[in-house]
């Protein structure tokens, strides 16, 4: 997944602050209005701490703190910025968590220059004065109290001694060094020099006990001094000894040099001393040859300074004595001089700090900031890899301090542009696979930039003057007034071309050249009714370039009322763009929209409650609106980005205050209605910066570059190190949507769903040979099967196993179980799942992983039962054990999220779904689909697994459904421990069987109820007294909200309606009124039945968009047709059809492919079916297939798509030709006409097998099933998508429909019966 690769937070201009902890070693400078902390070996980004955390009023003015001091000891960090000191400090309670401090606010007009501080005092320079303060706690809350003030010029430089008894401090007027006592305030001591002093810092005694006085000052001419007090004068420095140029090396060296100009430093012998004990104290270092030199170091106790010369070479001078008491003179000798290697420019800033290996030292220099590991051993004996560079920073550039308003890149990705506050800025180009930016080009001021040639070239344009600048050499210009958005688009020479959008809409193309050249080409306006609210560029992203341009959709158009149209360019055409999609999303009021190469829109609209974020697709029909997302957000969104993965997965960058969330599309599944697109990735930049994300863009190589004030933030893949690397993010977007592999249970599934055993067969016997031969080698070894074997028409599999056991009849011999397992076999299923459960399959979910061990048993078992279990009974069955295994999945607690990523929720559901239910009500092997439900329960159903299972939904029979509802009925006395009657009184009561339930009471002698139950039951019922009795009780015990009871009581009294109202209405279960009433009606026409059919189901069903529930209670009605229909066409267009007001009707829901499998299978099974049939337009059932084929992608099955298309039947009735065929009876030359290979229309097949259909109708009248089509301007009030026009062949279909009524009239022609025929 993205990491952080290279943070751009602007450098320091001059030396930098450091901090030493336990663990790591930090570099800290200020940068515009914040201070940032950096890893000083990595220089890797810690923390930014911005001003306006402890000053909010400073936030968006132009104002950048001055300087910054910071004391290790207590682990405080001081900025200021004019008149105004802040104070962070290191939490002690969260590790790396910087708290502010204090603040502290100087009077007016004045402006700090310089700042120190140190155990508690606060040394602050200002104009013509400083001041010192002390730290002090006030009601728990840390204070800064004035301690004195001295009146001086100006100070440029502060620096407290170790044993705080002194401050020096240098000024802006002359090159003296000042000492002033910091108890007093009494200036003690002024220490001349021949030049200015650019650097002074106290050197701490090494002895424990003394608080000696050493200061090292630098001029300007590179000459170090160290002042050191003499023994009779104890507080006053005297100078001791000067390090320049010609005392580090020989007079004839020194002068022979080109360049005079070096810079010396010197080093911390702390630092120094404690590495060199650590080496000379490893016992694995022998060498006692290397060891001489910095053994001498430690036991002579040098002090080192470093000098670099203008070549790069370095001179290494050691300083003997400082610590001898009394002082005697000082001693300095060239200890060491190496040829020029690293440093290409003089440093002003150089500092030694610990590094994390014991062996090594960390070099830090500024500027530019470079870090390097330093190696004593190698160093000091002048070994060239004595220095190694870590890391190192670009040059500074003022510019850069200014907050970033957006980016802008070129089309692919490699080159950004980041246009700044006050309209400067620069372009990056990317390099290193996305994990490094290179600083190009910069500007100083443009409205819009456009970046060209992968970043090497830009162009900018400032609304001022109208003036388009192409910064080649010579410069090119064009004026163009009244721009209002300037983008490129991909060209095959490099150079982009240009498009500009004017005030007016005006779309202006242009095209840079690198003659060079700038040009317009065309000047069109979008050839609209209307007036746009924006005209966007479409995301150009992952276009590449192997296609022109043109063939794109290149620009997004929105109007007000929410219509999204895409534009491609015309040439040749008079209005030069040519609308190539529309989709309706309903919304107004944008904020935001962006449109990615893939045609997938993303919308933000703002309301009250916070924004809703919509994505969209291109294509729509009437079974898709184009919506694929949408969420509610209460967080402001600031940002929408898009990319695209190399097979055009979407990726979606949404933008908040301090974080990025990356959705990408989800695979749509079976059995789980999860949302469209899921998160995938957050980049939450709060922990390290507290900007807020002014702007976010994709890169080359899936790099995501993040604004962030006046910073930058690259976010990309880790480089390879050789290792396994973690998964990458577009590796997980193909997870997540991409194509599955054979073996993936979901694949498995939907080639079982539709009928594909063999070839499942076949992938799971690739996949046993992989898996129970490697283990979890599986993906390595796993041969897919090629695509055409998707496409062919369901084999047998031709293994060994068959020709072995016939060749038992002739050998008699015992096969081994070697053999035995080469073909699909129950012992080969066994090895296969043990090897699944002891080594799971890479990829999958543990969800993934239970199906598939479920799919290939029922593989085993569909194989077994292939003669008694039908293509319905298999997907029932199969849905039914996925089920379970869901439902025992969302009991165990989600695996934590690793790597950023968001687990999938897996919730438990309360039943199947009602598709699944319907499979079972079309098939004919429900016996065994009723023992194996019963199975599923444990041989024990209750009414609560019946109803998830929707028994009384699919099972036809009323003998077997009485026979399971007693059964359901013996079950719920049983449950549980005090057999409690009240449980099954409803079921029995149904049944006819009050006897039994007063048998029952008579046991339940713990029941407070039992006496009067006994005494109730025990009279007759076909009395109208005890029946109107029961319905009096029914009532109470509603009152009492006893539904069930309630209902077992109007049972009783003989209101089968009241019953099957308080099951819909009190207890929200249709199911049971439905298995109530046809249990009671005896029959599945019964007029109760219907009631609830029309009344409560179907509403129910529109209310939804359940077309399978629909088709379901149209077919109980004997509306077959409408159960045809239902499928394909529009909810409304139904409800007028079937004459039923429907209050809502929810989405269409065309998002299951066994819709399609329905219709195949309804379409012509009876005479109203295919009546209902001739009622569909061949275009909607084109596009229905479509959408299936779609449906199919999002699944992850598009083998299974380019199935679906290339075999689906689109016949057609052709008068003709069944004229032909009727003529061919008395004309034998028809008969060699040549026909196309597939049937012409549905129907065809019911017209050669008419016997195969049944006649459910009325045949002698044919009652229409279609309405008027209402009017085109109530239609597009109802619904924004556009409705198809119905084609001609739906004439055609209607004519065929008559010549099947004729076929089956004369079908129907049974002679009447004579009885002379038996004689």
């Amino acid at each position: 997944m993205l990491q952080l690769q290279q943070t751009c937070t602007g450098y320091p201009a001059e030396g930098v602050q450091y901090l030493q902890l336990p663990n790591e070693s930090l570099l800290l400078y200020p940068s515009a209005d914040a201070v940032i902390i950096l890893n000083a070996r990595t220089l890797a980004l810690v923390r930014v701490l911005a001003f306006w955390e402890a000053f909010p009023g400073t936030m968006h003015t132009k104002d950048k703190i001055s300087c910054i001091s910071v004391d290790s000891g207590m682990k405080l960090i001081v900025a200021a910025m004019k008149t105004r000191i802040a104070a962070w400090s290191l939490s002690g309670f969260q590790q790396d968590t910087w708290r502010i401090h204090s603040t502290l606010v100087l009077p007016e007009n004045h402006d700090i220059t310089t700042l120190d501080n140190k155990a508690g005092l606060l040394a602050v320079g200002c104009e013509k004065e400083f001041s010192v303060y002390t730290l002090v706690l006030e009601n728990d809350l840390p204070t800064w109290s004035k301690k004195w003030t001295a009146s001086t010029p100006t100070p440029l430089l502060l620096n407290i001694a170790p044993s705080l008894t002194y401050i020096a401090t240098v000024t802006n007027k002359d090159s003296t060094i000042r000492l002033y006592s910091t108890t007093s305030g009494r200036q003690t001591q002024l220490i001349p020099h021949p030049r200015r002093v650019t650097k002074m810092s106290w050197r701490r005694s090494q002895a424990s006990s003394r608080d000696d006085l050493i200061l090292y000052t630098i001029t300007a001419d590179s000459t170090l001094r160290i002042f050191l007090p003499v023994l009779d004068a104890p507080e006053y420095l005297q100078l001791h000894a000067t390090l320049d140029l010609f005392s580090s090396l020989p007079y004839s060296v020194a002068s022979q040099i080109e360049s005079p100009a070096s810079s010396v430093f010197w080093l911390d012998r702390g630092a120094v001393g404690k590495v060199i004990a650590h080496l000379l104290g490893d016992q694995h270092q022998p060498d006692e040859a290397r060891n001489r030199r910095i053994k001498e170091i430690k036991e002579e106790g040098w002090d080192l300074f470093l000098r670099i010369l203008g070549d790069g070479s370095i001179v290494v001078t050691a300083v003997a004595n400082i610590d001898r008491r009394p002082p005697t003179l000082l001693q300095q000798f060239t200890l060491q001089q190496s040829q020029p290697s690293i440093f290409s420019s003089l440093p002003s800033y150089l500092y030694l700090l610990p590094n994390p290996d014991p062996n090594l030292l960390t070099l830090v220099t500024s500027a530019p900031l470079i870090s390097m590991d330093l190696s004593p051993l190698a160093f000091f004996d002048a070994q060239s890899h004595g220095l190694r560079i870590n890391s190192e920073c670009s040059g500074r550039i003022a510019a850069e301090e200014s907050e970033i308003i957006r980016f802008i890149r070129t089309p692919e990705g490699t080159g950004v542009g980041a246009l700044r506050v006050g309209g400067g800025g620069e372009i990056w180009r990317i390099s290193e696979r996305g994990t490094k930016l290179v600083r190009s080009e910069s500007w100083q001021r443009a409205d819009f930039v456009v970046v060209l040639a992968n970043g090497q070239q830009f162009a900018t344009y400032t609304k001022e003057d109208g003036l388009l600048t192409l910064h080649s050499s010579p410069p090119q210009t064009l004026s163009i007034p009244n721009l209002e958005s300037l983008f490129t688009l991909p060209s095959p020479s490099g150079y982009e071309y240009i498009l500009g959008v004017t005030s007016d809409f005006t779309i202006i193309q242009l095209r840079a050249t690198d003659a060079p050249s700038l040009m317009i080409q065309g000047q069109h306006r979008l050839p609209l009714s209307y007036t746009p609210r924006f005209i966007l560029p479409v995301d150009p992203m992952a276009w590449g370039h192997t296609r022109d341009w043109t063939e794109h959709d290149v620009l997004l158009s929105v109007s007000e009322d929410g219509e999204l149209a895409f534009w491609v360019p015309e040439v040749n055409s008079e209005n030069g763009w040519r609308v190539s999609g529309k989709v309706r999303t309903g919304r107004t009021g944008f904020r935001k929209v962006r449109c990615s190469s893939a045609k997938k829109t993303a919308l933000i609209v703002g309301g009250p409650d916070g924004d809703e974020l919509t994505i969209w697709d291109s294509t729509e029909s009437e079974f898709a609106s184009g919506l694929e997302y949408h969420g509610e957000y209460s967080e402001l969104i600031l940002d929408l980005d898009w990319s695209s993965t190399p097979d055009m997965q979407s990726i979606l960058a949404v933008g908040y205050a301090h974080r990025i969330d990356i959705l990408c599309q989800q695979r749509m599944t079976y059995f789980d209605e999860g949302p469209g697109w899921g998160l995938c990735r957050t980049i939450d930049i709060s922990s390290f910066t507290p900007y807020p994300i002014s702007d976010s863009i994709w890169l080359a190589h899936g790099s995501f570059l993040i604004a962030a004030g006046p910073q930058m933030y690259l976010f990309s893949e880790p480089p390879p190190d050789g290792t396994k690397s973690p998964e990458s993010l577009i590796e997980y977007v193909a997870r997540q949507n991409g194509p599955l592999d054979d073996y993936h249970p979901q694949m498995l599934l939907q080639c079982l769903l539709w009928e594909k055993i063999e070839l499942v067969k076949e992938i799971i016997l690739n996949l046993a040979k992989s898996v129970v031969d490697n283990e979890n080698k599986a993906c390595q070894t796993l041969q897919h099967l090629p695509v055409e074997r998707f496409l062919e028409t369901d084999r047998p599999v031709k293994g060994r196993v068959a020709k072995q056991q016939y060749s038992l009849l002739f050998n008699g011999t015992t096969p081994s179980f070697e053999s035995e397992d080469t073909g699909f076999s129950r012992p080969m299923i066994t090895r296969l799942i043990e090897a699944l459960e002891l080594h799971p399959l890479p990829n999958l979910t543990p969800n993934e992983q239970a199906h598939l061990i479920v799919l290939i048993q029922a593989t085993l078992e569909i194989d077994e039962q292939r003669r008694s279990l039908d293509a319905n009974g298999l997907r029932y069955l199969i849905s039914m054990k996925s089920f379970y295994i869901i439902n025992h999945r969302a009991l165990t607690v989600n695996s934590a999220t690793t790597n950023g990523t968001a687990p999938k929720k897996s919730a438990r559901r309360e039943r199947l779904r009602y598709r699944d239910m319907i499979w079972a009500f079309h098939s004919e092997s429900q016996d065994l689909l009723l023992n194996t439900s019963t199975a599923a329960c444990n041989g024990k159903m209750i009414w609560s697994d019946a109803r998830a299972l929707g028994i009384a939904l699919w099972l036809n029979s009323l003998e077997a459904l009485k026979s399971q509802v007693e059964v359901i009925a013996r079950n719920e006395y049983m449950a549980g421990d005090n057999r409690d009657p009240t449980a099954c009184s409803l079921f029995y009561f149904a049944l006819g069987k009050s006897k039994l339930v007063q048998g029952l009471w008579r046991q339940a002698a713990w029941h407070k109820e039992q006496a009067i139950m006994l005494k109730f039951l025990g009279n007759d019922f076909n009395n109208p007294r005890w029946r109107t009795a029961a319905l009096k009780n029914a009532f109470a015990l509603l009152s009492k909200q006893r539904f069930e009871y309630a209902a077992a009581f109007f049972l009783l009294g003989g209101s089968l309606k009241d019953a099957v109202n308080v099951c819909i209405k009190q207890l929200g279960d249709f199911q049971l009124a439905v298995a109530i009433a046809r249990i009671v009606e005896q029959s599945n026409e019964g007029p109760i039945l219907k009631e609830i059919l029309v009344d409560s189901v179907l509403p129910t069903a529109f209310k939804l968009g359940n077309r399978w529930l629909g088709s379901w209670a149209f077919w109980l009605l004997h509306r077959r047709d409408l159960a045809v229909r239902i499928i394909l066409t529009p909810l409304q267009d139904i409800a007028a059809a079937f004459d039923m007001r429907v209050s809502e009707i929810g989405e269409p829901h065309y998002d299951d492919p066994g819709l399609a499998l329905l219709f195949s299978q309804l379409r012509s099974k009876t005479l109203q079916a295919a009546k209902g049939t001739s009622e569909i337009s061949g275009r909607a059932e084109f596009n229905f297939v479509l959408q299936m084929s779609r449906v199919f992608c999002r699944m992850g099955c598009h083998v299974l798509a380019l199935d679906i298309v290339s075999s689906w039947s689109f016949a057609r009735p052709s008068t003709a030709i069944h004229n032909r065929r009727r003529a061919s009876k008395s004309d034998n030359s028809s008969i060699s006409v040549p026909t196309a290979s597939r049937p012409l229309f549905p129907l065809e097949p019911a017209l050669r097998r008419r016997s195969s259909i049944m006649i459910d109708m009325d045949i002698l009248s044919l009652p229409p099933t279609r309405r008027a089509s209402p009017d085109g301007d109530s239609l597009s009030k109802q619904h924004p998508i556009e409705t198809v026009q119905e084609e001609g062949d739906l004439y055609a279909r209607q004519a065929g429909l008559g010549n099947l009524m004729k076929s089956a009239k004369q079908d129907v022609k049974v002679p009447e019966f004579d009885m002379n025929a038996f004689f």
